[in-house]
Order: C-alpha cells, then sequence, then structure tokens
C-alpha cells in the first residue's frame, strides 16, 4: 500500500470542535459528508477537500474524523488503494445546494467521471443531512449503500460515535456488522479542521 507524504503533526486522535454556540450560521443543520482519494497526493486532496468545505458560505466543518486506508470496493480491478475520511458539518445549504458544492469541489480537484466506481482523485458524497430522507434521482438521502460499507462506516464512527442512520440504525453497531476487513486506519497521517 502506498503512503502520503505529510507534514502535518502525527495525531491518533480524531479532531472535534465542539462549538454548540456558533453564531455565525442562522438555523443550521448538520449533514455528513464523506471523502474519498485514491489518485494523486490523497491527503493532500483530502486536506484541501475540507478546507474547500468550510471556505463555503453557510458550511462550518464541526468534526474531522481520523483518516482510513482501504481497499477499492466495486469498480475496476487493480485500484490503487483510498484513503477516507467523514466530516461532519452544520450548513445552512439545502441538500440540493451541498451536492452542488460537493460536486464542485471534487471538479477543483481534477475529478474525472468516465467509469463508475473508477479510481477518482477526489469523491465527495453527502451521507445524511439532518430530517431529509430524499430519493431524487441525483441525491438519496441518506446515502442508500453507506450502511454496508465499512470504509464509510469506521471513519463516520470516529467524527460521531453517536452516529444513526435512519431505517437502518447506530452506526457502531452497522459496522460490528460489516466488520473492518480491508480497512485500517492510518495512525501517522491525519486531516485537521479549519482554524
Amino acid at each position: 500500500m502506498s503512503s502520503d507524504p505529510t507534514t502535518t503533526p502525527v495525531s491518533p486522535l480524531v479532531e472535534q470542535q465542539v462549538d454548540s454556540a456558533d453564531t455565525t450560521l442562522h438555523n443550521p443543520r448538520r449533514a455528513v459528508v464523506a471523502l474519498g482519494s485514491n489518485l494523486g497526493n490523497r491527503l493532500e486532496t483530502l486536506q484541501g477537500a475540507v478546507d474547500a468545505l468550510e471556505d463555503t458560505p453557510g458550511v462550518r466543518v464541526k468534526a474531522v474524523s481520523a483518516v482510513y486506508e482501504t481497499e477499492s470496493v466495486g469498480g475496476p480491478e487493480d485500484q490503487p488503494a483510498y484513503l477516507n475520511a467523514v466530516l461532519v458539518l452544520r450548513t445552512t445549504l439545502p441538500p440540493s445546494s451541498l451536492l452542488e458544492r460537493a460536486h464542485a469541489v471534487e471538479d477543483a480537484f481534477g475529478r474525472v467521471r468516465e467509469v463508475r466506481w473508477g479510481a477518482r482523485t477526489l469523491d465527495v458524497d453527502i451521507l445524511a443531512y439532518e430530517g431529509v430522507e430524499l430519493d431524487a434521482p441525483d441525491l438519496t438521502l441518506p446515502h442508500p449503500r453507506a450502511h454496508e460499507r465499512a470504509f464509510v462506516l469506521a471513519p463516520w464512527l470516529d467524527a460521531d460515535p453517536e452516529a444513526e442512520i435512519p431505517g437502518h440504525g447506530f452506526v457502531a453497531e452497522l459496522l460490528g456488522k460489516v466488520g473492518e476487513a480491508g480497512v485500517r486506519r492510518r495512525e501517522d497521517v491525519a486531516l485537521h479542521l479549519p482554524e
């Protein structure tokens, strides 16, 4: 498995910012977003995505999971390993606007959509959005496969230990069912909340 060079301090702990008195957003909702990368400087790309989402008006990154390295699931064979992470956001953007921003961030990091589940510089998926269940052509909430993917559940549990996926159960219990085969926590690298 490949590794990414990093100049950020090594921290085995998940960084969390607890700020229930955030006055920069009015009537925000909680959203959970998954990040993945298996091309280029994966760690740098994931950190860039964290920063880009934080720079979005109406979005605040409230928690960042540990980084996990995972084997590819589905899609073409012989893909490089992914780095994955999960973010918890507070946002005033509606789900459709958050999705547009997610796609814009992917595009900014050179995402190309040629092969379904193919290798990618960056994947930004909305996993859940507080109070919203949706089945639209471009967005399903909660994410339709999150409950069966260890590479989503393990970092989600880090970022939000009490998380629950509507209609499926608690993330901790779901991870216990699917197991963590092919998913490895990277203790040597970390993502950081924007200052």
